[in-house]
């Protein structure tokens, strides 16, 4: 390989393993200023997009072990990568709506493949904050009925004693 492509498939190659995902779009029809505008606003979630060759994303994928992309690399391809998956997802989501592009092809998450329908299902959960209180409120549950029954319990008790006050006081 040349010197040029070398470096090329290196800086992919960093950008891939400093990142927690890969997800492979298709952008054909887009234009520069679309572009531009999906970039800024997958910038502002923390993930980044960029336009990449099939044939380097091959290299990559086989080095790496991720045979399931073969297929999806097709056409023109551009990876988005960054830390946090669902942000990513709903970005791109949110932006096809309005131009119908870019289409998203595949992806990866950790080791494992995703399909494009997997992608668009993570881009439909519920923001972090609201799964955190969903979970939250699945743990206190249990607690919160425990202590209701507690406190019935205590009452009761405090109840007999009072009949029973009210009982010696009346004798």
């Amino acid at each position: 390989m040349r010197p040029e492509k070398q470096s090329i498939y290196e800086e992919i190659t960093a950008r891939i393993n400093g990142s927690s995902f890969v997800l492979v779009a298709e952008y054909r029809g887009m234009k520069v200023d679309q572009f531009s505008e999906l970039r800024r606003q997958l910038r502002k979630s923390g993930a980044r997009m960029q336009v990449v060759k099939n044939r380097f994303l091959r290299l990559i994928m086989r080095d790496k072990g991720w045979s399931g992309l073969d297929p999806s690399l097709k056409g023109q391809s551009a990876i988005v990568t960054g830390t946090d998956v669902v942000q990513a997802a709903k970005v791109i989501k949110q932006f096809s709506r309005t131009g119908g592009r870019p289409v998203m092809k595949a992806g990866v998450m950790g080791n494992l493949i995703l399909t494009a329908d997997q992608i668009v299902a993570l881009a439909e959960l519920p923001p972090r904050e609201v799964l955190l209180g969903q979970v939250v409120g699945t743990i206190a549950a249990p607690l919160s009925r425990l202590v209701g029954v507690l406190k019935q319990k205590v009452s009761t008790i405090v109840y007999v004693l009072k009949a029973v006050e009210d009982k010696k006081n009346a004798a």
